[in-house]
């Protein structure tokens, strides 16, 4: 079985490479390469009926950007971390949560910063979960 460690670090490669161009064809439901490791809202595989605890919501203020998660937490099933990601693969920051912790996390993008950036959610037991945001 993938330590969450390693998991989470291809996780980050694999939002990187859909910030650097692969595109909407490395989500879930379709037959790419990220087939089964990312889900969106609108591509959530085997994991229709958890979009709503799961996708991340994403609020923007000005240059904050606000990331929650509406999943209930518990020591066994909890969502582990939270990344946001600009469209170049810039890490702006990540927040890793236990089960005891709120889901909730914000950042600031660079000063300027206008273009798609991604917000990322991993569940323990339901995967890597993305969605698109553009400021």
């Amino acid at each position: 079985m993938i330590e969450r460690r390693d998991f989470l670090k291809g996780s980050a490669v694999a939002v990187s490479a859909l910030a650097l161009g692969v595109g909407s064809n490395a989500f879930a439901s379709q037959g790419a390469a990220f087939s089964g490791i990312v889900y969106t809202k609108d591509n959530p595989g085997k994991w229709s009926a958890k979009v709503g605890s799961h996708a991340p919501e994403v609020k923007v203020d000005g240059g904050k950007v606000m990331i929650k998660t509406n999943h209930p937490m518990s020591e066994a099933h909890f969502i582990v971390r939270h990344t946001l990601v600009l469209s170049d693969g810039t890490v702006v920051g990540a927040a890793t949560f236990t089960g005891k912790d709120k889901p909730e996390s914000s950042y600031d993008l660079p000063a300027g910063y206008k273009g798609k950036f991604y917000a990322t959610s991993f569940c323990n037991l339901h995967d890597f979960w993305l969605t698109e945001a553009s400021v």
